[in-house]
């Protein structure tokens, strides 16, 4: 009855390994498969040219084609070219719409004695009203842009790297030539 037992706890002890090793090596599997896919999910550190893997802000928009890649770049592009627009534009409507404008002006001495008025415009707008709601609302649009544009860029995927900088260029180039240049009131009393 003891040997009975025993044998019987000795089978039981020799078949727990094979499953405890089954066991363990599956864990091992998939650690390594969560090792391959921590791989691929961890962030590239250096600049690289790739249109395979690429992922784009979002988990389920991945690039794995040259097409993909190109229409990527086109709309990365748009997008730099749209938040330097906006930039320029939130800039336009400020101007625009400004209210309480006021004037503040100091007499200083000048050095052949001369008395210089110095002038400065100071301009602001409600807090409550649709202007500055509306300044708002573009501002929130702006930052989550531009925090777009700075984890596309953080891909170092080369390709999407020239497209923002880009993009930046051509947006700056075609909606800052004219901008508003702000110079001091300067008048002579004598």
């Amino acid at each position: 009855m003891d040997m009975s037992h025993h044998l019987h706890h000795e089978h039981h002890a020799t078949t727990l390994p094979p499953a405890i090793t089954g066991s363990h090596g599956g864990d091992h599997g998939g650690d390594h498969g969560g090792d391959n896919g921590g791989h691929h999910m961890m962030m590239q550190m250096t600049f690289y040219f790739g249109y395979t893997d690429v992922e784009l802000l979002f988990a389920g928009l991945v690039i794995n084609t040259p097409g993909e890649m190109a229409g990527a770049c086109i709309g990365v592009f748009l997008m730099a070219v749209f938040y330097e627009g906006l930039k320029i534009g939130r800039e336009y409507l400020l101007r625009r719409n400004q209210v309480n404008v006021r004037y503040n002006s100091m007499p200083i001495p000048g050095a052949d004695g001369t008395v210089l008025m110095e002038t400065h415009k100071t301009v602001g707008q409600r807090m409550l009203s649709l202007a500055h709601l509306l300044q708002t609302v573009l501002h929130i649009v702006q930052v989550v842009v531009s925090y777009f544009l700075m984890l596309i860029f953080m891909t170092y995927n080369a390709y999407l790297c020239i497209a923002v900088a880009a993009g930046a260029g051509v947006g700056y180039f075609l909606f800052s030539w004219k901008k508003a240049v702000v110079v001091d009131i300067t008048e002579h009393c004598h």
